[in-house]
């Protein structure tokens, strides 16, 4: 242990007590949160590894598609969408199990009177985030170039188009970042109210 953790053992034991014995699973615990790190650190590996592929893909389909002209590169319209699309695809592959994660240890202390109703509220959540992502792409998408880009004429990439884009991946952030705020705090409601019905339900 360490000297604080001494410090704190001492302060807490009755004056001429004998020091407690130690703990029969402390080694079982110990081997568990050492499983569990390893456990993480292959998950941060392999979303490391999935976003850096994506990142890979995704410039060298830019690279490969791009014409150049004297060494330029000339990026058409349609290349900083598809990249655009594949970028808010990502980010909802990464974000929601992201937010599922963390937010099972929260449902289950807010459903811990009905802990079925809270993994079925954590499932719906995830149909819904993911409705919402789809909807969102599926309205922003565009099939030819807008007036407002200026490039009718060139078919190729402005700053007015990348703004656009640039503001699609803010948007949706915050959509869901609006809409988690709102499930985190009407989530304990929820939570309030389905155990008053288990308690009124009981005979």
């Amino acid at each position: 242990m360490s000297d604080l953790e001494h410090l704190i053992e001492e302060a807490l034991r009755p004056v001429g007590a004998a020091p407690p014995p130690p703990s029969r699973d402390l080694f079982a615990r110990v081997l568990d949160s050492v499983a569990d790190d390893r456990v993480r650190r292959r998950r941060t590996r392999r979303i490391v590894a999935a976003w850096a592929t994506t990142v890979a893909v995704v410039t060298a389909l830019v690279l490969t598609l791009t014409p150049k002209s004297n060494g330029d590169l000339l990026m058409p319209w349609w290349i900083l969408e598809l990249a655009t699309n594949l970028v808010l695809v990502a980010i909802a592959v990464w974000l929601g199990p992201f937010i599922k994660r963390f937010g099972r240890a929260y449902a289950a202390d807010v459903f811990h009177d009905n802990p079925m109703t809270g993994k079925s509220y954590i499932v719906l959540t995830d149909i819904v985030y993911y409705l919402i992502f789809t909807a969102y792409i599926c309205f922003t998408l565009s099939f030819s170039g807008k007036e407002d880009w200026d490039n009718q004429f060139t078919g190729l990439v402005t700053p007015q188009q990348l703004q656009w884009e640039v503001g699609r991946m803010g948007g949706i952030l915050l959509i869901i970042g609006a809409l988690h705020g709102l499930n985190i705090v009407l989530m304990p409601v929820l939570g309030r109210l389905f155990s008053l019905n288990r308690r009124v339900d009981r005979p």
